[in-house]
């Protein structure tokens, strides 16, 4: 059988943060290149980003009726068995309608009752776990699928681990020369090349503690003699951008010339979400993690701690950034061998052909669609 020559359809699901979103679109974008005929549509929460930058990356998308149960007590979660069985009915009309030969999740509150349907009806499916301790909709969907791709060791406890592959986190292919491409960097955002460049990232919506934190050390930078490449965030946009105005400080709601940004920095400080993880580790650079502790499950604690126990990363926590910043930072700023140690560290931990792995699980997945149903529930994906 030539897998090439056919045309195949493929539901990836997943989504509410582009934690979930992006794994998912790089996954899609590797298999189209490897079956230009292939169709895909994706499924995603009905009021999430997905539903926005989906269409916005060229792939349909359907939208379920679908949330997570509140961590707290409050009236939403009494619509919650409502929201499940509506989910599991649309499902199931997707799956019956569509015909995927293989189903592939990414984590978030939609991909539980896609996942659900679709490996009750036998179809090969795989999932995607981008971090070091998983959500609770993998850990749900964990005996039910074939194949558990994930981008840390370790994770035997929480998976089956004749079902895990090591692959890492999808990430773009932009960011693999950065490193060599500081000069070209530095001169996208106007920096000056004799100076060291701190880059902040606190993510697209921005970090407000990571903002406030910033704020507050303007002159503290100045007089490391460091100069300052800021991602503020779009909500914190007007409120932080009069430090454009301050000397080598510059503010930006969002940086779209991310590999840009990342070759320009010889420090960074970052959020630890998994993906934001999975890209550091590719471009190599000294790090230091302020992880959320607002996440589901403290994830970004956990990630930031997988890589910090490594010697790859420093982390401090949101509580501690009061006593402990200034000197952690002008310990880094004024080590070069720390830097270069860390660096070291963190570019050890990188899985550059994450994509390529996935896609290459998914295309084991493709045989098994093509047994008989009766074979495929308890198949093993290699």
């Amino acid at each position: 059988m030539n897998l090439k020559s056919k045309t195949y359809r493929f539901i990836l699901s997943g989504g509410g943060t582009g934690g979930h979103i992006y794994p998912a679109v790089a996954i899609a974008d590797e298999l189209k290149s490897r079956y230009p005929n292939a169709e895909f549509l994706f499924v995603g929460a009905s009021d999430r980003m997905e539903m926005d930058k989906v269409p916005q990356a060229g792939y349909k998308i359907a939208g379920l009726w679908i949330s997570g149960i509140q961590r707290k007590l409050t009236l939403k979660n009494l619509a919650f068995p409502f929201k499940l069985m509506s989910s599991l009915l649309r499902s199931r009309k997707i799956v019956n309608t569509f015909k995927p030969d293989v189903v592939i999740g990414t984590g978030g509150f939609a991909s539980g009752p896609l996942l659900q349907v679709a490996s009750s009806k036998g179809i090969p499916s795989l999932i995607q776990e981008q971090n070091s301790f998983p959500g609770i909709t993998n850990k749900l969907l964990a005996k039910k699928v074939n194949t558990i791709c994930v981008a840390y060791e370790g994770l035997e406890m929480f998976f089956p681990k004749d079902k895990i592959r090591l692959t890492g986190n999808p990430i773009r292919k932009d960011l693999l020369e950065v490193k060599n491409k500081q000069i070209e960097g530095k001169d996208a955002f106007k920096l000056k090349h004799n100076k060291q460049t701190l880059l902040v990232l606190g993510g697209s919506l921005g970090a407000r503690r990571i903002n406030q934190l910033i704020e507050a050390n303007i002159e503290f930078f100045e007089a490391q003699d460091i100069q300052v490449l800021w991602q503020c965030g779009k909500l914190y946009y007007d409120q932080y951008k009069p430090y454009n105005d301050s000397k080598n400080v510059q503010v930006h709601a969002f940086l779209n010339q991310m590999d840009m940004a990342y070759a320009a920095a010889d420090v960074i400080i970052s959020r630890a979400g998994a993906i934001s993880v999975s890209e550091l580790c590719i471009v190599g650079k000294p790090v230091v993690f302020i992880p959320s502790p607002n996440v589901a499950e403290d994830h970004q604690t956990k990630n930031a701690k997988s890589v910090a126990d490594k010697n790859a990363a420093i982390l401090i926590r949101e509580k501690d950034l009061d006593t402990d910043f200034q000197n952690v930072f002008s310990e880094l700023i004024t080590n070069e061998d720390k830097q270069k140690e860390l660096s070291k560290n963190i570019e050890a931990l990188a899985l550059v052909n994450a994509t390529n792995a996935i896609a290459d699980e998914v295309e084991k997945l493709l045989k098994v669609a093509h047994l008989p149903s009766s074979q495929r529930v308890e198949t093993p994906s290699s």
